[in-house]
C-alpha cells in the first residue's frame, strides 16, 4: 500500500499540490550468463576447480556479483578474495551504501571459501551469518576487498571468517564469521 505524500499548509484552504518527482538522472545495465545446466563434467570439479574456472572465464560467475558490482579476484585452498565498487546506485535512505551490499560482499567470500575444501559433487548453504559493519561506504569509496578464509570443514559443518578492507588504504570496513551446512551426495 503506498502512503499518500503530505504537503505543506499553504494558508488558502488546500494543500500546496506534492511536486513531482524528479526524472532519473542515471541509469544501469545489468547482463549476467545464466548459470549452465549440471553436466558431468561440472558434478566432477571440486569447489576450488569451480571457482577457477569461473576466474578463466570458463565457468560463469554467480549472477548477483554482476547485480551488485562485485567479482572473484583470487581463489586458492580455502581461502578467496572479492573485490567491489561502491557506487550510487548502491545507497539506502540516509546516503550511505546500504549493508546488504557488504553482507552479500562477506557472505560470497565466506562461502566461497569454504566451498574451496570441497570434493566434487558436494554442495554447502549458510546457515549462520554474524556480520559487524566497522565504518559507512559511500558512494566515493574506492574499491574494497574482501578476503575470506575456511577455518574448519568438516562431514557435516563448516566454519570460516571473512573481513572487508579497503583496497588502496587498508581500511576495515567490516568483518564477519560464517557456519555452513554441508550437503555431501
Amino acid at each position: 500500500m503506498t502512503t499518500p505524500r503530505t504537503t505543506p499548509h499553504t494558508g488558502t484552504g488546500t494543500a500546496a499540490p506534492a511536486p513531482a518527482p524528479a526524472p532519473a538522472d542515471r541509469s544501469r545495465t545489468h547482463t549476467w550468463h545464466s548459470r549452465p545446466e549440471p553436466t558431468p563434467e561440472i558434478l566432477g570439479m571440486s569447489g576450488l576447480e569451480i571457482l577457477r574456472a569461473c576466474l578463466k572465464g570458463d565457468l560463469p560467475e554467480a549472477s548477483i556479483m554482476s547485480t551488485l558490482g562485485f567479482r572473484l579476484a583470487e581463489a586458492e585452498e580455502g581461502s578467496v578474495v572479492f573485490e567491489g565498487d561502491p557506487g550510487d546506485h548502491l545507497l539506502n535512505p540516509m546516503g550511505t551504501v546500504h549493508g546488504g551490499f557488504l553482507a552479500t560482499l562477506l557472505d560470497s567470500a565466506l562461502g566461497s571459501a569454504v566451498m574451496t575444501r570441497l570434493p566434487a559433487g558436494t554442495t554447502y548453504t549458510t546457515v549462520q551469518l554474524g556480520v559487524h559493519m566497522i565504518r559507512p561506504v559511500l558512494a566515493r569509496t574506492p574499491t574494497l576487498r574482501c578476503e575470506g578464509t575456511a577455518l574448519h570443514v568438516g562431514r557435516t559443518t563448516a566454519t570460516a571468517e571473512a573481513r572487508v578492507i579497503g583496497a588502496e588504504d587498508g581500511k576495515l570496513y567490516a568483518h564477519a564469521t560464517t557456519t555452513c551446512v554441508i550437503l555431501r551426495p
